[in-house]
């Protein structure tokens, strides 16, 4: 991947504290560093942007669940590419990428998944 705002349809982000979302939006290359509050005020990673991010809502509209966010996170990819996510659907949705993390200081895990449709024969 080279360019992750453009080669993935949407994103669902751990967005624990908004703080985090905005940070993430630079570490996965969406965003140049230090330019992720502009891109959010441009309504880059709203639902009809360039990038949608947490169509769903994220993880906080989920009430935080632990452990079963990232599960959460694959499932909305999975409606998105079976065009089965409703008022959110995104158009033509290929490929997603999911980020999960967890732990405490010294001890956390992050995990990043890209899945996407499979191609017809």
């Amino acid at each position: 991947m080279t360019d992750p705002r453009t080669e993935i349809s949407l994103a669902e982000v751990h967005d624990c504290f908004t703080p985090t979302e905005l940070v993430l939006m630079e570490d996965l290359g969406f965003s140049e560093r230090g330019d992720g509050w502009k891109d959010v005020c441009n309504g880059v990673f709203d639902l009809t942007g360039e990038l949608p991010v947490n169509p769903d809502g994220g993880l906080k509209s989920f009430g935080h669940p632990i452990g079963a966010s990232g599960l959460r996170m694959l499932f909305e990819c999975w409606q998105q590419f079976h065009g089965l996510a409703g008022e959110r659907q995104i158009a033509d949705a290929k490929l997603g990428l999911t980020h999960n993390l967890g732990g405490s200081p010294g001890a956390c895990v992050s995990f990043i998944s890209i899945v996407g449709v499979e191609p017809s024969a």
